[in-house]
């Protein structure tokens, strides 16, 4: 969806809209929408300035990075961006850390799909957990621990290290 800087109305702009989006867009690869993307979001320009500040919803289902197993992951945040025009692009290199929510619209044009689909990226934590107690898989044989303990004995030792046995007796 492209907005045209310069047919944003004085009162703003008001958007309510779902997105779909592929898997293959977001980051996070295996993560799978289970359904399109609310947003609602209010667009206003200043000047040479757009403001936009709005809303998400979206529910993913996500593998966990411990146990490898899907679990849903509801998205419900907020933002609030400044896009400045693309010549003054050049001041970025003194853009301060607070500024960080700053960024360029070119040819006079914003992608709101693309602005919704940056969110829902940024949003995903590095390491996503099913819970944060999840114990993950065992490492030898590759049972779920929360499923039950399993059998193995769970010493792997690296052979470099084992002459330092010796002196812990």
């Amino acid at each position: 969806m492209l907005i045209e800087v310069d047919k944003i109305p004085h009162e703003g702009l008001e958007v309510r809209r779902d997105f779909e989006f592929l898997s293959g867009d977001l980051v996070e690869e295996e993560a799978v929408f289970l359904e399109p993307a609310h947003v609602e979001m209010k667009v206003s320009r200043f000047g040479e300035e757009v403001w936009i500040k709005g809303c998400l919803k979206a529910r993913l289902s996500v593998i966990c990075s411990r146990c490898l197993r899907p679990f849903e992951f509801p998205l419900d945040l907020s933002f609030d961006l400044i896009y400045l025009p693309e010549e003054l692009e050049e001041v970025k290199e003194e853009l301060e850390e607070q500024d960080i929510n700053q960024l360029f619209y070119y040819n006079r044009q914003i992608d709101l799909r693309q602005v919704v689909l940056e969110q829902i990226n940024l949003a995903f934590p590095l390491k996503p957990l099913c819970s944060e107690t999840c114990e993950g898989i065992c490492p030898v044989c590759g049972q779920v621990r929360q499923e039950g303990r399993c059998q193995c004995v769970n010493e792997l030792s690296d052979p470099r290290l084992e002459k330092l046995k010796s002196f812990k007796r």
